[in-house]
């Protein structure tokens, strides 16, 4: 069976890549918006378990891999900031506060149409960071396209105070812990996994 990852994030597939197991990545085409009343959590799994459906109708014999994640500020969801004075001001209003991230994970087995998923959440404390080291992080990491505007892979490690989850992979995008996991479950071991090629 292929291995698929529903999603066009270059932290997510970068992720995957550890695993050292050979897979395709398709962009699934669905809203993301949030429904109304939808709590985070809820909201996060959803998208994910969307995600892997959009991307299993072109996959009949794979395991699909959905993510997503939605970061909170204050019960004020944080998307990507996408322009550099959207993210000064992210990271202005994160300054010494705590943030929760809902990363959630579902992997579908297209044949078979069973579908595991999981909600993997991190807490994460920003430091007292001032503006000149706003400037001096944006101008060297551009994480526009990181939701939080702080990219914790990079240098945005050092905006942070301390972190606490299961798997700090979710704070990236993609808890490979779980993932491990639920790949067992289908019968891939990616410890023990030989290529066929």
């Amino acid at each position: 069976m292929k291995l698929v990852l529903a999603s066009t994030s270059p932290y997510r597939r970068e992720l995957l890549a550890r695993f050292g197991v050979p897979f395709e990545v398709a962009a699934p085409d669905i809203d993301e918006a949030p429904l109304p009343g939808e709590s985070p959590d809820d909201t996060a799994q959803r998208l994910s378990v969307l995600k892997a459906q959009a991307v299993a109708e072109k996959f009949p014999n794979a395991l699909v891999i959905g993510s997503d994640q939605v970061a909170l500020l204050e019960g004020r969801q944080l998307g990507k900031p996408g322009t550099h004075e959207k993210a000064v001001a992210q990271l202005q209003a994160m300054r010494g506060k705590t943030l929760e991230f809902h990363t959630a994970l579902t992997l579908l087995n297209s044949r078979t149409g069973r579908t595991q998923t999981a909600n993997v959440p991190v807490r994460l404390v920003m430091r007292d960071y001032s503006d000149a080291q706003i400037e001096a992080y944006l101008r060297r990491d551009q994480p526009y396209n990181c939701c939080g505007s702080a990219r914790s892979e990079s240098l945005g490690i050092a905006l942070i105070a301390r972190y606490e989850t299961e798997d700090p992979n979710a704070l990236v995008g993609l808890p490979l812990i779980k993932l491990t996991e639920m790949l067992a479950n289908e019968g891939l071991d990616v410890l023990t996994y030989v290529s066929e090629e």
